[in-house]
């Protein structure tokens, strides 16, 4: 590698585990270079064991209302690789104006329905539920690559 030449991050995003981490979202998530987790933890525990894989940013959700999880912020900024993410557990609260703040990338959960979209050049991100099944949904979390500033989000399925 030059000097010039950065190297990509590779940023994992996981939400609405609502006290269950499972394997495949540990294996999933070994190798990244940091965490995200958008609310609905449901376990301190969890935290712990993420932070054991990598550097950890989370927020609390709706079932986060009492112990460690309910003392986390509603929302949070954190800059990775040159890009902004803004993390608020349901995007129908998101209280900023992505644009004009400058973030890259705005980090929701609670729908427990993955998806990964771009609208006025930012990436609005729900990595799904990692947790346990609701409904018929898929079980995903979500892996964001960050070069250079710009960010790529992909979902994977557990």
């Amino acid at each position: 590698m030059t000097d010039g030449a950065k190297r990509a991050l590779t940023i994992g995003v996981i939400s609405d585990t609502h006290g269950l981490l499972r394997p495949e979202a540990i294996r999933e998530l070994m190798g990244v270079d940091h965490i995200l987790h958008a609310g609905d933890i449901g376990d301190p525990l969890i935290m712990d064991k993420l932070r054991w894989i990598a550097p950890l940013t989370s927020i609390r959700g709706n079932v986060d209302g009492s112990g460690a999880c309910a003392e986390l912020p509603a929302t949070e900024m954190v800059e990775l690789g040159g890009c902004l993410f803004y993390l608020v557990h349901s995007v129908h609260d998101l209280d900023i104006d992505p644009v004009a703040a400058g973030v890259g990338v705005v980090v929701s959960g609670h729908s427990h329905r993955a998806e990964a979209s771009m609208r006025n050049g930012v990436v609005y991100l729900n990595p799904g539920s990692a947790g346990p099944r609701r409904f018929e949904l898929p079980v995903t979390l979500a892996k964001v690559t960050v070069l250079g500033g710009q960010a790529e989000a992909r979902i994977f399925a557990l």
